[in-house]
């Protein structure tokens, strides 16, 4: 460990952290170029044999840029598509970038740090940074835009040049630093350890977008919101949306040890893919979708009262069809994902001659990032944490998202030594509870079960 390693973890000043000597490299979670056939033609593309854990060089820092040393991050499954270089090779991206020129050509390089959640501290800030601080204690969202495109200023997920930070640029959130715009930075709740901290952007952010941002279905008090794969993370926040706005999730899982968890998150009306019939992609058998539907909607007729007013889409090819079915007339699905399959089928006619609406969404954009970080610096949404891993066992952590073994988010301590850091403040979180706090704490089994 450095001597600014060692400042951050003493609590130094910001005059102490300016003053600490910044190390020449740093351990990050990364993929090498020289890897990106290697799952050619293999069924089981392993991430465990493409991410490594290793030294890499310090990057430059670009005027609008802010170093931040990382305290904790997350697993996402855009890390894993980075680490099977699917659905095209990460490398592609950064090359793709680098052609802007300028400081986009560092992105360009034989290796790829990726991530794209974390929180930590400030510790050196660009020349022409002006709203934050060196010892600022920040997440980070991963919206990536450009503020010199005029769309960006509209909404900063329209700009044509918007990409995922740490799957589409380099430099991301499962290393020891990180740099990020500053149009990424978002206050870190201070209630929060720093890895609870650091599983909330992403994920909670998509989520907020989707469900109650005014780009998306806009949800109300009332609403009966269909939620699929409500015991992920993506999922686990948009039950907490729904319910703190009033509105009814209906929670679809996969497992009963999935349906506790969603129903930990207060979701009481949980229905399985197995009562519906749903084991794998009905989509080459139209009349199988219909069945699926018709019971599916049964269902919730019965338990929530009446059909649904939103849907909320990641899965993708095996249940797009069914959404756009069920939803009501003039209802609303919000997607975000196709994690089955990008290539949607579905019956037009019940998306047509019953006026219902597809909205596509991505990420969110920084208003956005900041409002739903309001909610859970107030405590009203809570982490959907369920494990945390040491950086060095990254590439098994990310093993057990590719495998769907996992439950909400799993944490990455980078340079925070040991969990339960990074609260400023306990007394807020002490009236809160750890237990509210951590409803899904030790729900995805252990490394190598």
């Amino acid at each position: 460990m450095g001597s600014l390693v060692d400042a951050l973890l003493e609590g130094a000043t910001p005059q102490e952290l300016e003053r600490a000597d910044l190390p020449d490299e740093y351990t990050a979670a990364h993929l090498r170029a020289e890897d990106s056939e290697m799952f050619r033609g293999v069924a089981d593309k392993d991430v465990r044999k493409s991410i490594r854990v290793g030294a890499v060089p310090m990057p430059e820092l670009a005027p609008d840029e802010v170093l931040v040393a990382v305290m904790a991050s997350a697993v996402n499954y855009n890390t894993v598509w980075s680490a099977m270089f699917e659905p095209v090779s990460t490398f592609r991206f950064l090359k793709n970038f680098a052609r802007q020129g300028g400081w986009t050509t560092r992105h360009d390089l034989p290796y790829q740090v990726v991530g794209s959640d974390g929180a930590g501290v400030i510790v050196r800030v660009g020349s022409g940074v002006r709203r934050w601080r060196i010892g600022d204690h920040v997440v980070l969202s991963p919206a990536y835009v450009d503020d010199q495109e005029p769309a960006t200023h509209s909404d900063g997920m329209l700009g044509e040049e918007q990409r995922a930070w740490g799957f589409e640029t380099n430099f991301g959130g499962l290393g020891e630093y990180t740099v990020v715009r500053t149009s990424q930075l978002v206050p870190k709740p201070p209630h929060l350890t720093w890895e609870e901290a650091a599983s909330n952007t992403l994920c909670a952010g998509t989520a907020y977008r989707m469900l109650v941002g005014d780009r998306g279905a806009r949800i109300k008090q009332g609403d009966v919101v269909l939620i699929w794969g409500a015991g992920g993370g993506l999922g686990g926040y948009a039950v907490q949306f729904v319910r703190n706005g009033g509105g009814i999730p209906v929670g679809i899982v996969g497992s009963e040890s999935k349906a506790d968890v969603v129903r930990r998150l207060g979701c009481s009306i949980v229905i399985s893919r197995e009562e519906i019939g749903l084991t794998d992609d009905p989509t080459d058998d139209p009349d199988r979708v219909l069945t699926i539907g018709k019971r599916l909607g049964a269902l919730i007729r019965e338990r929530a009262g009446r059909d649904p007013d939103v849907v909320f889409e990641h899965v993708g090819r095996a249940t797009f069809g069914i959404s756009v079915f069920v939803v009501r007339r003039g209802g609303t699905v919000v997607t975000c994902g196709s994690s089955t399959g990008y290539q949607h089928v579905f019956d037009n006619r019940y998306l047509w001659m019953r006026l219902k609406r597809i909205v596509g969404s991505h990420v969110a954009n920084l208003q956005e990032a900041w409002d739903c970080n309001r909610l859970i610096a107030s405590g009203r949404i809570v982490p959907t944490l369920s494990a945390v891993h040491p950086l060095a066992d990254v590439a098994d952590a990310c093993r057990l998202v590719q495998e769907n073994r996992h439950t909400g988010k799993v944490a990455i301590l980078c340079l925070a030594p040991e969990t339960g850091l990074g609260v400023t403040d306990p007394a807020f979180r002490a009236r809160i509870g750890d237990e509210r706090l951590n409803p899904l704490r030790g729900l995805t089994p252990p490394i190598g079960e």
